[in-house]
């Protein structure tokens, strides 16, 4: 029948085919045209962007930083950092040439400043005694019997006699080291570069000590700075330093160092680290300049000075106290001038590449020159 269920599926194929071969095929060939017109736009014809065809104009610039100078308070306190360290022993010295007599203390033992160790004895050196005449009439000249007399060794200072090297009837010459005596004292010693001993412009003869983990901080007198002269070796340097002032009980290679006394009531140990801090003056109500304002550091400098128009002058100056931060300066400039914080050709001042973000967000670099 022509409507029966098998004319209806008839149709139904029919229209499926249709679909499949006719308007799918068609679907798919006009996305196709529409992707590669939509491409080759894109590759032959882009669109121009705004910000190309507008010039940029930079809008940063760089500014060199500037100080006013003002008056303030300046403290030259140098501080170090060195280490406690026990004194050196004292050496034990024969005083005269002969033999050891006899020994009255034994290494390990403690002493007092002058105490008998043990005593040289010596031969003194015989006259000749004229005698009788001979039977030709002639005087004949005798040789009397040896004398002996008895020189003491002392201990040079009070300690524990860490070592003895003699004993009785062992001959020893005058100036002959035998013994050494430790003291129970001791110092911080500490290393003071060429640039900090510029900033001491006084003697100091004291400093301030700080142990961390040790007692209260504490004053340390008998201030040393020393340097050891051209040509001298550094075994000889170290004892001479010694022996002249306290010593370290170490052999000192180059360089200045800075020793001082602990006292006697404070209780330290060597190797421990030790804070000097040296005070070198201090000055209230003077003029003052960050220390990169200035070319030199001691004594006589140089600041750059902004004039009303904006130009920059070379200034001498005379200096005083520095704190590291700050400086003193006590001629050449006033206070309420304006100088620059960074000396040309300093990092951070001209001569360096330096870079500023503009306000629409451009990092704008360059140099500056003097």
């Amino acid at each position: 029948m022509p409507g029966g269920p098998y004319a209806r599926a008839t149709r139904r194929r029919s229209a499926v085919g249709v679909w499949r071969k006719w308007i799918f095929p068609t679907v798919r060939i006009v996305l196709v045209a529409v992707i590669a017109i939509a491409l080759a736009k894109l590759a032959f014809f882009p669109d121009r962007a705004e910000a190309e065809t507008e010039s940029l104009t930079p809008t940063g610039s760089v500014a060199e930083p500037q100080v006013v100078v003002a008056r303030g308070s300046i403290a030259n306190d140098v501080v170090l950092t060195g280490t406690v360290n026990a004194d050196a022993a004292a050496p034990v010295k024969a005083t005269a040439t002969g033999t050891v007599d006899e020994v009255f203390v034994a290494a390990g033992q403690k002493v007092t400043a002058g105490q008998k160790i043990y005593d040289i004895k010596v031969q003194d050196e015989p006259e000749p005694v004229e005698a009788a005449p001979g039977p030709d009439g002639a005087p004949v000249m005798t040789t009397p019997e040896p004398t002996f007399h008895f020189e003491k060794v002392l201990a040079p200072t009070a300690g524990v006699l860490s070592s003895l090297d003699v004993i009785a009837g062992q001959p020893v010459a005058t100036g002959d080291v035998t013994g050494q005596v430790a003291p129970p004292t001791y110092n911080v010693t500490a290393t003071l570069s060429p640039e900090q001993q510029y900033r001491l412009t006084s003697a100091p003869t004291e400093a301030v000590v700080t142990i961390a983990g040790g007692p209260a901080p504490f004053t340390c007198g008998g201030l040393v700075i020393s340097t050891p002269l051209s040509g001298s070796g550094a075994g000889a340097g170290g004892a001479g330093a010694a022996g002249g002032a306290g010593g370290t009980g170490e052999e000192t290679s180059g360089g200045t160092t800075v020793r001082c006394s602990v006292p006697g009531d404070v209780r330290v140990f060597p190797g421990l680290s030790a804070q000097a801090k040296i005070s070198a003056g201090s000055a209230d109500d003077v003029l003052v300049v960050p220390v990169t304002a200035v070319e030199g550091g001691a004594e006589t400098g140089v600041v750059w000075l902004v004039t009303p128009e904006g130009e920059r002058v070379e200034q001498p100056v005379k200096l005083g106290l520095s704190d590291g931060t700050q400086v003193e300066v006590v001629e050449g400039v006033a206070e309420g001038d304006q100088v620059l914080e960074f000396v040309p050709g300093a990092p951070g001042g001209t001569g360096e590449e330096s870079c500023v973000q503009a306000p629409d967000g451009m990092m704008m670099c360059g140099t500056l020159t003097k």
